[in-house]
């Protein structure tokens, strides 16, 4: 078969793109399969599609915009490419953090009480006079978010970021044991539960740099627990329409209950991120998780 994989991108998580789509390059190539990758931060879509006439697919390994927003997954649905990954719609309505919250609520789901915010309203937003937690509407990687534990705080490195986006989603801030399920296919992968350094953030560095303990199995989440974050998990999947996989990210507080933070449709396929781990503790070597991907398409 031969593949067409798209690395790197346009948004700010570039390069852990490209590590992702390298590790996916590299195993279709030891499974037999031919592979080109492509960039679309140089290549056009109109270009990308012409190419994809003459293969079996396309794995879009893209984290962020232009890769999770669902812009490139519409282009394909239109010219007819077959690609692995949730769809145009799913990739929208869990990209976009108020599409997503909206969509949670209506379905009954567990989430922090949100707002969005401006440069002139956060200050006197009701939820910034607790701990809270601010971020872009839309983005990954944790770029540009706020964890706001102690008041009163500075404001002034959040509103240099409400300049950039504009506005940007404020949530309460849920202290307590954060967990990541990852969904493949219609099967919840086991929970990873994740320490990061004491006296950190689970942050962009701390995601990438090895310093964040990511426990799976869990070694401090009752087995209730993560079953009841699995069947979560897989609401998620089924209420976004998400096929192949996800990854929900959830919070978990002193009482037991969970709350729902965000959903990936395309998550960190690095050797250090998550979704990779968990399918390892469900069986899967990487190779084999890859064979299953590309029987998705």
């Amino acid at each position: 078969m031969h593949y067409i994989v798209l690395e790197g991108g346009i948004s700010p998580e570039h390069e852990v793109s490209k590590r992702s789509a390298g590790a996916v390059t590299r195993a279709l190539h030891e499974l037999g399969h031919t592979v080109e990758t492509l960039d679309p931060k140089e290549i056009s879509t109109d270009e990308i599609l012409e190419l994809a006439q003459g293969s079996d697919g396309i794995f879009p390994i893209l984290h962020g915009v232009g890769g999770e927003d669902g812009v490139l997954q519409a282009a394909f649905e239109e010219a007819d490419v077959p690609y692995f990954g949730p769809s145009a719609l799913s990739c929208h309505n869990t990209f976009d953090k108020v599409i997503f919250k909206k969509l949670l609520e209506s379905q009954g789901l567990p989430t922090p009480a949100w707002n969005t915010v401006t440069v002139e309203t956060l200050e006197s937003e009701p939820l910034a006079q607790h701990p809270f937690v601010l971020k872009p509407i839309d983005g990954g990687s944790s770029i540009d978010t706020f964890i706001v534990r102690e008041l009163p705080f500075d404001p002034a490195p959040l509103l240099e970021a409400l300049n950039r986006h504009g506005s940007m989603l404020i949530e309460s801030l849920i202290e307590g044991d954060e967990i990541t399920v990852g969904v493949l296919g219609d099967t919840a992968l086991p929970v990873i539960e994740i320490i990061p350094p004491q006296n950190s953030e689970f942050d962009y560095e701390n995601k990438y740099n090895g310093a964040t303990r990511e426990l799976c199995p869990p070694e401090n989440i009752s087995d209730d627990i993560q079953k009841r974050a699995q069947a979560l998990a897989l609401d998620v999947h089924t209420a976004t329409n998400c096929r192949h996989l996800s990854r929900t990210d959830m919070m978990i507080n002193r009482t037991g209950d969970i709350f729902i933070i965000d959903t990936n449709t395309i998550p960190g396929l690095t050797d250090q991120s998550l979704f990779p781990k968990a399918a390892a503790e469900a069986g899967y070597s990487w190779n084999q998780l890859v064979a299953y991907f590309s029987k998705l398409l």
